[in-house]
């Protein structure tokens, strides 16, 4: 049995397993202007309401379609934006209403690696500048000590050292990754916010990176959000799954249950997409289509956010929204059908 999948059940099984991060209610709102005056006129809720909590050593698979808000709730749990309202705290520490200056000591447990491995790397930098630069900020290490940690970082996400004088632009998609991750684990953080670290890269190279960031995983004691549309890779790397829906989490359970029994029709209709490699087990009767668009989350429906397009639709999730409960040890969900009779709704 595989040490991640080990170490989620122990979790599971453990109700004092220690929480490295506990997020609640947290929202994210960016305000919409208009007019001659700019006077402001709505607000876009990019993340509205969402709670988890993220174990020391898990991994936390953040899941849905684009422009649900995975981004941008990695990115507010980090406090790379000044949060609208809600409570993270990293290591016992309330830091969703800190202020900026304040975070700074705070920084070296918590760090980032981005999407585009191209977009988030100074071309103007070398590599040793670029995985260096933390150590230069955060660190009073002399320089040789620095060249000897950045030699040390580059061995372990499989860079030549050789390289360090060379340029981004001189690198592949997937080493650019790599230089990426070796950035983000240069303050030997505790918990790392994966946003999609895959989604730019070759099919080829996607594997390889995963791999990788388990490897250091098991090495390093870390403690992952990993942030994905690829439900294929994150039942791969994941322990538990939350499952996000225009800015709210409809859905989070233990991985192999949320895979086998998903409970939320749209977690249904995720899952029902993901590409058999067998053809022989494909069904027709297996696809659960979605009609209609994602609502614009400046305008979100009233009641579920997911009632213009569920199958399983009724009048009381047109009305009001639904409770987000735990249903069975560790599974969570959001949705009136378990709400009005308690029954699983049609898996």
């Amino acid at each position: 049995m595989p040490p991640a999948l080990i170490r989620g059940l122990c979790q599971l099984l453990d109700n004092s397993a220690k929480k490295l991060v506990e997020v609640k209610d947290l929202k994210m709102h960016f305000p919409v202007y208009a007019g001659l005056f700019r006077r402001k006129v709505g607000d876009v809720k990019a993340v509205d309401g969402v709670s988890f909590d993220v174990y020391e050593g898990e991994t936390l698979g953040l899941v849905g379609e684009s422009g649900c808000g995975k981004s941008t709730c990695g990115r507010a749990v980090l406090r790379l934006y000044d949060i609208t309202n809600g409570s993270v705290k990293i290591n016992d520490i309330e830091i969703g209403e800190t202020p900026q200056s304040e975070l700074r000591p705070m920084r070296p447990e918590m760090q980032m690696v981005f999407q585009d491995p191209q977009a988030s790397l100074n071309p103007r930098m070398t590599v040793q500048a670029i995985i260096q630069e933390p150590l230069d900020e955060h660190t009073t290490l002399t320089k040789a000590e620095k060249a000897q940690k950045v030699g040390e970082l580059m061995d372990a996400v499989g860079l030549n050292r050789a390289f360090a004088k060379r340029y981004p632009q001189a690198f592949s998609g997937g080493q650019r990754q790599r230089i990426g991750i070796a950035r983000a684990l240069a303050l030997n953080p505790k918990f790392i916010v994966c946003d999609e670290p895959i989604a730019a890269l070759d099919v080829s190279i996607q594997a390889q990176v995963v791999n990788l960031l388990e490897d250091l995983q098991e090495q390093l004691g870390l403690t992952y959000l990993f942030i994905s549309h690829d439900l294929s890779m994150v039942r791969h790397i994941a322990d538990r799954v939350a499952v996000m829906y225009l800015g709210k989490v409809v859905e989070l359970a233990p991985r192999e249950a949320l895979y086998a029994t998903p409970k939320h029709p749209y977690t249904q209709a995720l899952l029902s997409a993901v590409p058999e490699p067998d053809p022989t087990k494909v069904t027709g009767a297996d696809r659960v289509v979605l009609t209609g668009d994602v609502p614009s989350p400046s305008n979100p429906p009233k009641g579920c956010n997911f009632c213009t397009r569920c199958p399983a639709v009724m009048d009381i999730c047109k009305q009001i929204e639904p409770t987000y409960q735990e249903l069975e040890p560790g599974h969570f969900v959001a949705c009136h059908l378990f709400e009005t009779t308690g029954e699983q709704g049609g898996s």
